[in-house]
């Protein structure tokens, strides 16, 4: 677990289905709130199981094991080695995400590390140099898959050509700036290169300034503990749209599809190129 973190609990459910007498007491109400609306089992990934846990707290991962309904529970996190065909680091304390998958990548197994991979683009390659094969290391925030941040001809029609890009998303820039950059880019595949990067810090708002080769620009900004709603503004030359994000729930199950569909097939479906792009904006936007 890291602090303010609930994906061990909602991952987990998502594949196993879940208690509801133990998720009542989950630290994270929205969880047993969004998992009420679906049904289950048929809201689950089918014919995958997260059978194991660990976390740095033995009654953590009790609580866990039991809400997620999760049948083995192991004394340190190497004992899965042999016993799982995959990972999930569930953590976003980035910094610690090259220590803790270490051990996975050196075996060849199959890895989700939460958002963001890392918080500097040396980092980031470092673990990208310890895959046994291309595509071992799967990452992404998971509203890159969030319905409401897919293009559509639609959208693309009420834009035209887009020219600029507005993200704002509350809580911290190392942990949720990537919400915001990552589906962001899902709409600007002509952007070319990175060419400018420009950060601003004010007590707890934090932004970036963004510029790419193509002349499209973006700033990107995170709010602190300021109430805002996680949303994307994209103007293009004809009009603008405003997305606003909703369903976490099925963001959630999209981006964990995705990585059991590559480990099925040992493909990469997100270029490494396009990682380390988000992750030099993280970076360069500290500062």
């Amino acid at each position: 677990m890291s602090e303010g973190n609930g994906h061990p609990y909602s991952w987990a459910a998502i594949f196993n289905g879940y208690h509801p007498d133990s998720m009542a007491d989950c630290p994270f109400p929205v969880i047993p709130a969004y998992l009420a609306e679906q049904t289950f089992p048929e809201a689950a990934i089918p014919n995958v199981e997260v059978s194991h846990i660990w976390t740095q707290d033995t009654a953590i991962s009790q609580h866990i094991s039991a809400s997620s309904r999760i049948p083995h529970i192991a004394h340190k996190a190497t004992e899965m080695i042999g016993q799982v065909d995959g990972i999930l680091l569930a953590r976003d304390d980035a910094e610690r995400h090259l220590e803790m998958a270490r051990p996975f990548l050196l075996e060849g197994i199959p890895i989700f590390i939460d958002k963001p991979l890392a918080l500097t683009r040396r980092e980031a390659q470092e673990i990208f140099s310890l895959q046994q094969y291309e595509g071992q290391v799967f990452t992404c925030s998971s509203l890159r898959y969030a319905s409401e941040f897919q293009p559509t001809e639609e959208i693309e029609n009420t834009l035209g050509t887009l020219r600029f890009i507005e993200g704002i998303v509350p809580k911290f820039w190392n942990t949720y700036a990537v919400h915001i950059i990552e589906p962001a880019l899902n709409f600007a595949s002509k952007r070319g290169s990175l060419e400018e990067i420009l950060p601003f810090k004010r007590n707890e708002v934090q932004m970036a300034q963004v510029r790419w080769s193509s002349g499209l620009s973006a700033v990107f900004k995170t709010m602190g503990s300021i109430k805002c709603p996680l949303e994307i503004a994209l103007y293009g030359e004809n009009g603008f749209i405003r997305l606003a994000f909703q369903d976490s729930f099925n963001a959630f199950k999209s981006s964990l599809e995705v990585f059991v569909e590559m480990i099925r097939t040992k493909t990469q479906p997100i270029p490494r190129k396009e990682t380390l792009e988000i992750v030099e904006i993280i970076e360069r936007g500290n500062g």
